[in-house]
């Protein structure tokens, strides 16, 4: 496949980018065009517009623990796959590919039943308030009618990721991400729908890429091919997989728990904070993409350093990706807070929504430094195959100091400077728990020496 990059041989510091950029570049379409939910729900629903960014901004915690639990599940399945491709196992590859598409279907199936079944609960948990309540229910069970498409997606991704093709995904959603703006327009600003025209168009352009990428697995001749009479679950992979990945799901899932406490909180200041959040979320989550893609390029490189038994790759790519993760995230985050208050009034043009929603910015980039780094050496313990550390010391970083917070500190000052307050706290907490675990494991030194009493014995 023309795509797929030699993780294995030559240069590490020129492949990393040439992974992590098409990654963030996926992301941030993917974010572009849930932000046109936002942007034309602000822009064309008329006096219900503050009401309807509100709703759709309700919704991203829970949409968050969802789909990042997953997302984290299919970080197992790539990971599985680049340790099969770099030990040369074609038949474990094929196994976790099948099993992956499977479980990914099974899975969206039964998310959204139990979903559609609690959705009521849900929001209601969160504090929502009753004038926004209607709109948030119905633009949430509609979005979850989509979960089997939506994980179907990622998982697809994951696969292409597991070889070094980040093209396929990237090109995939480009795709119906286009196709999602222009049913934006029509549903909401031609038929005059709310929230429900925005989660409808969502549904759609999110069928569209799963499909388009199945259709490329179908047709690839190399190891992930895959064919219809080998779909079933290979159980020993699936335990293989969720070993790694049910970890690394809670720990991305976690951050959503502690959001949704957090959401709960900026819920209860009122309608103009909420949309003010939901329009700086949607703009500060592109900074986010740029490191975090750098962490799954750190995942990938290793995996497939690992079990082609080349450690010291394994370690060089952690201090090239933690490198370069720095200057594309510090490029990512001047870029949008010199263009932070013009982009906001994109989402809505409210003078006070737009200072609220800078404030946030500007708070929540304090805390990234701590965040890259943390999430690129989590990737690379994940590399290894150590993913259950890193998910236990994020939920006590993240989930707990949040928590604890907002019921101890935010019950005594309810300001928003004091909820933002929560991130850089809980990140930089995070950061100094995940790198004493990697001074503790030292995965590479400890490989390295049992490779190294591997070929003492083989010489005896």
């Amino acid at each position: 496949m023309k795509n797929q990059l030699d993780m294995l041989n030559g240069p590490i510091w020129s492949r990393i980018p040439r992974f992590a950029l098409p990654v963030a570049a996926t992301a941030i379409l993917e974010q572009l065009f849930n932000a046109s939910d936002v942007a034309i729900v602000g822009n064309f629903t008329g006096d219900e517009r503050t009401a309807a960014v509100a709703a759709v901004g309700a919704n991203s915690p829970i949409i968050s623990l969802i789909v990042n639990l997953f997302v984290g599940i299919a970080l197992g399945a790539n990971v599985v796959i680049a340790n099969a491709i770099g030990r040369g196992d074609r038949e474990a590859v094929r196994k976790a590919v099948h099993t992956s598409v499977v479980f990914a279907v099974i899975g969206g199936v039964l998310v959204s039943v139990v979903g559609e079944l609690t959705a009521d609960i849900l929001l209601r948990s969160l504090n929502v308030p009753d004038d926004v309540f209607p709109l948030a229910l119905m633009y949430l069970r509609i979005y979850l009618l989509g979960m089997p498409v939506i994980l179907l997606y990622n998982f697809e991704a994951a696969i292409f990721r597991s070889i070094g093709d980040t093209k396929n995904p990237l090109i995939a959603l480009a795709i119906s991400g286009v196709l999602n703006v222009l049913l934006n327009l029509f549903f909401v600003a031609v038929l005059h729908m709310t929230v429900n025209g925005v989660a409808i168009a969502t549904v759609i352009s999110n069928a569209i890429s799963s499909v388009l990428l199945f259709w490329r697995l179908r047709k690839t001749q190399q190891s992930i091919h895959v064919e219809f009479r080998e779909l079933r679950v290979d159980w020993g992979t699936f335990a293989k997989i969720m070993k790694i990945g049910l970890p690394a799901g809670i720990q991305t899932a976690v951050f959503a728990v502690s959001n949704i406490v957090i959401q709960s909180a900026i819920n209860s200041l009122g309608k103009v904070v909420m949309a003010a959040s939901s329009a700086a979320y949607n703009i500060e989550i592109f900074a986010y993409d740029v490191f975090n893609s750098f962490s799954q390029a750190c995942t990938t490189f290793v995996g497939q350093n690992y079990g082609a038994g080349q450690i010291k790759r394994c370690r060089r790519t952690l201090f090239l990706c933690i490198a370069e993760d720095a200057i594309a995230t510090a490029a990512a985050v001047t870029l949008v807070l010199l263009s932070g208050r013009f982009l906001l009034s994109i989402f809505n043009s409210d003078p006070e929504v737009v200072e609220i929603g800078y404030t946030r910015l500007t708070m929540i980039f304090t805390a990234y430094t701590f965040s890259m780094l943390y999430e690129v050496m989590s990737g690379y313990l994940r590399g290894f195959g150590f993913s259950l550390v890193p998910a236990i010391l994020t939920m006590i970083g993240v989930c707990g100091v949040r928590i604890a917070w907002i019921q101890l500190v935010f019950s005594h000052s309810q300001t928003f400077q004091t909820i933002m307050t929560a991130y850089p706290l809980s990140l930089a907490t995070t950061a100094v728990l995940i790198f004493i675990a990697l001074l503790c494991y030292h995965p590479a030194k400890r490989f390295a020496a049992m490779e190294k009493n591997k070929a003492g014995e083989t010489m005896k």
